[in-house]
């Protein structure tokens, strides 16, 4: 049972939001400009835009960037 506990409270502090209001709405609204534009391209063009879309729109919803953990950054207001 403390195992569990232990492990709830790692993904609570691992993953705790770290962008701004104004970061997600730009990240989402890029991600899905280049889910649209990935639908024009061809090859392996459009699987690297597609992947950089998916990510832009995921963060953006999740509000947590992984590489702002990794650098301390945070543009979310306190």
């Amino acid at each position: 049972m403390q195992l569990s506990i232990t492990i709830i409270n790692l993904f609570k502090h691992m993953f705790n939001k770290n962008e701004g209001v104004l970061d997600r709405r730009i990240r989402i609204l890029v991600g899905v400009l280049l889910l649209v534009l990935s639908y024009f391209l061809q090859g392996p063009t459009q699987v690297v835009v597609l992947i950089l879309g998916l990510i832009a729109v995921g963060t953006g919803i999740s509000g947590v960037c992984l590489l702002y953990k990794l650098f301390g950054i945070s543009t979310k207001a306190k």
